[in-house]
């Protein structure tokens, strides 16, 4: 027998969001940062779970129910295999030595008072170029971690300058791939909508500086150069450290320069790893093998630290976490994560819910600035529900195009607000696919970082408020 469609509430469609929300914080409370080794996967299916029993009252089957979470899955999967290859390129960059020279040199010319500021600066710069906030994060981003750990700065508040740089290259850069959907989806030409973006990019960027100027002469006063010291000479210690390694980073910039995909990009780069790790640091290959083979002992090394744990012992044990990592493995929590989220946000797709919830907040459309905030918040409540920052730039301006047309607005005022509030909201999100990378990419929690990402949170604000002043706002010439 045949189920009838059931006309679906705002408050049914709430249900699964809010239940969420509710285990999520629970899981919190109780488990702290290891919520992401399995309470929050499995919170995402207690909460998919409800959705399907409200996609089910609508008059969908089971069929319906795993076409959708399927093909949820399927958006996310290049995020997931480029996660698995930043875990063996951060693996081949550790023991070639090219992450602690990056440490070792950052300490000798970086000042503690402008680092973060710095960061946020070097961050900016290299995705510019790279056009990819991921890979600035997974190579430049975790030496810098690194540096800011030697410095006994926050973890958290070193991530927050990492990923804000890195975000406004990716937001500016017309080699990234968001950069490119945005304009697409509102039908709009890429450079005009990346000046257009300066007018709102710029102030946000520029006001982040300022913040973490302030922060870096307020708690970063005077560090210990004998500590700096140590840190070095442990490092000298155990890695040749020489400024050829550089090339690596070079040589993966140049790759990813001339538009090669992220996913053979960075496993290029795992692989340039590996081979500057046979032959800058030998020493490392026989101290991390039992073979009395060196051929032998470099593929037992140089593939243990693409796929799993590896640590390169130090007598200081400060910077024994820097020169560890996870690899391949260490980033199996993260897709489990963004597994789980996928399978949620299909769901809640499937069953009507992400419609029902967009069309109730387009009644409270009613002028340019309430528009330009609708939009904001429909980018950030899907990438809250959706999980994934391509469905909330894709979603959202399809369903507000219409409206922009209708209030005679220029397309790339719609182009502009999904990039300031869809790509950079994004990672603020632990269970978005972004959120979730960058937390295993650097190892601090998304809950950490999220509130030290000020360029991320500003920019939304900033939109917001122009069009509400209505400064900058283009129009369709009514002649």
């Amino acid at each position: 027998m045949t189920q009838t469609n059931k006309s679906l509430s705002l408050g049914e469609a709430l249900i699964p969001i809010l239940l969420l929300i509710v285990l999520l914080s629970i899981n919190a409370i109780v488990f702290g940062d290891v919520a992401i080794e399995g309470a929050n996967q499995f919170s995402l299916l207690i909460a998919a779970a409800v959705g399907g029993i409200i996609a089910l009252r609508q008059g969908k089957g089971w069929d319906d129910l795993q076409k959708g979470f399927v093909k949820s899955i399927g958006t996310a999967m290049p995020s997931m295999l480029i996660l698995l290859l930043i875990g063996s390129l951060a693996g081949t960059w550790m023991i070639s030595g090219v992450v602690p020279a990056m440490i070792y040199y950052g300490l000798e010319f970086l000042n503690p008072k402008l680092f973060l500021m710095l960061s946020v600066i070097i961050c900016a710069i290299v995705s510019v170029v790279s056009g990819s906030s991921w890979s600035t994060i997974a190579t430049i981003g975790v030496a810098l971690l690194g540096i800011g750990n030697a410095m006994e700065i926050n973890p958290a508040l070193v991530a927050g300058a990492i990923i804000s740089g890195a975000y406004f290259g990716d937001k500016v850069s017309p080699l990234s791939d968001t950069t490119n959907l945005a304009p697409a989806m509102a039908n709009v030409d890429l450079f005009v909508h990346i000046r257009y973006m300066m007018y709102t990019t710029v102030p946000s960027i520029l006001i982040t500086l300022v913040i973490f100027l302030i922060i870096g002469f307020t708690k970063h006063g005077e560090i210990d150069p004998e500590s700096i010291q140590q840190v070095q000479s442990a490092i000298k210690a155990n890695f040749t450290i020489t400024p050829w390694l550089f090339l690596v980073p070079i040589l993966l910039f140049v790759i990813i320069s001339k538009k090669v995909p992220a996913l053979p990009a960075i496993f290029a780069g795992t692989l340039i790893g590996g081979i500057f790790a046979i032959i800058f640091q030998p020493q490392i290959i026989n101290q991390l093998s039992d073979s009395t083979s060196f051929v032998q002992a470099s593929y037992d090394v140089v593939m243990k630290s693409i796929f799993t744990d590896i640590s390169v012992p130090v007598d200081n044990e400060n910077i024994q976490d820097l020169l560890s990592t996870g690899g391949m493995k260490g980033m199996l929590n993260t897709i489990w994560l963004i597994l789980t989220a996928m399978v949620f946000s299909g769901i809640l797709e499937t069953a009507g819910i992400l419609k029902k919830i967009t069309e109730t907040m387009l009644k409270a459309v009613h002028s340019t600035g309430s528009l330009v905030t609708t939009t904001a918040i429909s980018c950030g409540f899907l990438n809250l529900t959706a999980s994934d920052q391509y469905i909330s730039i894709v979603v959202t301006g399809r369903m507000f195009a219409k409206s922009y047309q209708d209030q005679d607005l220029k397309p790339e005022v719609l182009s502009r607000t999904l990039e300031d509030s869809g790509t950079v909201t994004s990672v603020l999100v632990p269970w978005n696919t972004c959120g979730a990378a960058q937390a295993g990419a650097l190892g601090v929690a998304t809950a950490a970082f999220a509130p030290f990402c000020f360029f991320n949170i500003i920019s939304p604000f900033v939109t917001i408020a122009m069009a509400y002043l209505n400064i900058k706002i283009r129009r369709i010439s009514k002649s």
